[in-house]
């Protein structure tokens, strides 16, 4: 199995040039925001391992909301954010980027403080020190199926597409009730395809040993960790439980329409494929007690998205591809950004319908959320607010590539069910049935 990592490259953009890069940033595009994979900058493309990336400049555009906690703005200046979610370790595919779009990556980074496009270009080296040293760890991940590279996304689909157009071709010959003569015509026919070069299922590679060491210790290490602290959680218990119901009922609670403008310039950028791109920045609640609240929940929610939820939903939502959520500003801030399938408002009315109290459990520490009772309670139930405080905090993607942009969650993961049902015989006329179905 490979396992996939995450990069994300942040860096402060220098005064006066944020309209210049955000023209250069245009340029990768083949429409609005949406990335030419050929471009001459960063040539997506060439990159078989890289899910999905996207360039965001971000704007603490709500700042002044923490005014309303009696807290003094904290300044911000427009950064550049570089992310992607690849089926590499980090400093492999940044290395490999370093080599194959050095040049681009220096005339973007240009535009950002403590780079020097004429000492960066002389050594790939140092563009590639360079990203590291800007390089920030996410608090919280999540992939939606951990193992399931771009090689295998393309090579199932391809997969699918010819089973569907063989099935339509045979089904009437040999008869849609004989399901086990239908399986082997079209066994016979993968192996045919295969030989002819139309067809290929590369087989997994070896999970490498140092992730698989890390992640099984991280996996009990956790759980070990918060039982030695469950006697001191038990003693402070009443004062945590105390101390958050006095916040809940003095926080103030921020509801402001979006800005028309705000949301057109984000909607012209949504639903041009199956999946879309979402990226939402702002506050932390002043005071230990709120980010350390954060931090906790942030830990939990990590553990459940490696552990639990690393298998084709995340709880009862089902149309995440990738998503994750990163502490800036020195813990003052916080953003999220995620890829999904189908609308906005359908990608938010699932989480206000599936998992409420998950939102709440992390965004309620943010400035500007609906009220919440008990940390889990109220918050996302209040939808119009929800929504409004979404959209408000919500930044657009100046560039945006996805490997694969009409294949849903859904459809990858029928994909591989069916390619499972060509690699794993069905003992069952049932089974059969059930295999056949999704093709």
């Amino acid at each position: 199995m490979t396992p996939q990592s995450t990069f994300m490259i942040v860096a402060t953009v220098r005064d006066g040039q944020v309209e210049n890069l955000r023209s250069v940033l245009a340029g990768m595009n083949k429409s609005i925001g949406q990335a030419d994979p050929d471009n001459s900058l960063v040539p997506f493309s060439q990159f078989v391992g890289l899910h999905v990336a996207r360039f965001v400049i971000v704007d603490a555009r709500t700042a002044e909301e923490i005014s309303a906690h009696g807290i003094t703005p904290h300044p911000w200046r427009p950064s550049l954010v570089f992310l992607g979610d690849c089926d590499s370790n980090t400093n492999s595919f940044l290395a490999l980027l370093a080599i194959r779009a050095g040049p681009g990556l220096q005339k973007i980074f240009s535009f950002c403080e403590g780079f020097s496009e004429q000492n960066h270009a002389a050594q790939k080296s140092d563009l590639l020190a360079w990203m590291k040293v800007h390089n920030i760890q996410p608090e919280a991940n999540y992939i939606n199926t951990v193992g399931r590279t771009v090689t295998q996304v393309h090579e199932e689909a391809v997969l699918h597409q010819s089973l569907s157009d063989y099935l339509q071709e045979i089904s009437v010959d040999v008869g849609r009730e004989n399901t086990r003569a239908l399986r082997q015509k079209l066994l016979s026919y993968v192996e045919l395809e295969k030989h002819a070069g139309r067809l290929s299922l590369t087989p997994p590679e070896a999970t490498p040993w140092g992730w698989k060491t890390g992640n099984l210790m991280h996996k009990f290490g956790i759980p070990l960790f918060l039982i030695l602290l469950s006697p001191l959680f038990l003693a402070a218990a009443p004062f945590l439980a105390w101390r958050l119901r006095m916040l809940e009922r003095s926080d103030p609670e921020i509801v402001i329409r979006p800005e028309q403008q705000h949301v057109r310039q984000l909607s012209v950028l949504e639903d041009r494929y199956s999946s879309n791109q979402f990226n939402v920045f702002g506050d932390i609640k002043p005071g230990i007690f709120r980010l350390y609240l954060l931090r906790f929940s942030l830990l939990l929610l990590d553990y459940a998205a490696r552990h639990i939820y690393n298998r084709n939903f995340l709880t009862r939502v089902r149309t995440i591809h990738f998503a994750r959520w990163v502490l800036m500003d020195n813990n003052r801030r916080i953003f999220f950004a995620s890829n999904y399938d189908g609308s906005l408002e359908s990608y938010m009315d699932d989480f206000i319908n599936k998992v409420g109290w998950g939102l709440n459990l992390v965004f309620s520490n943010g400035v500007g959320y609906p009220s919440t009772r008990w940390l889990i309670k109220g918050g996302a139930e209040h939808e119009q607010k929800f929504k409004y405080t979404l959209r408000r905090h919500q930044l657009a993607s100046e560039v945006w590539y996805k490997a694969y942009p009409d294949i849903t969650a859904y459809e990858l993961s029928r994909n591989s069910l069916i390619r499972q049902g060509v690699e794993t015989r069905q003992s069952s006329d049932a089974e059969i049935r059930a295999w056949l179905s999704l093709i």
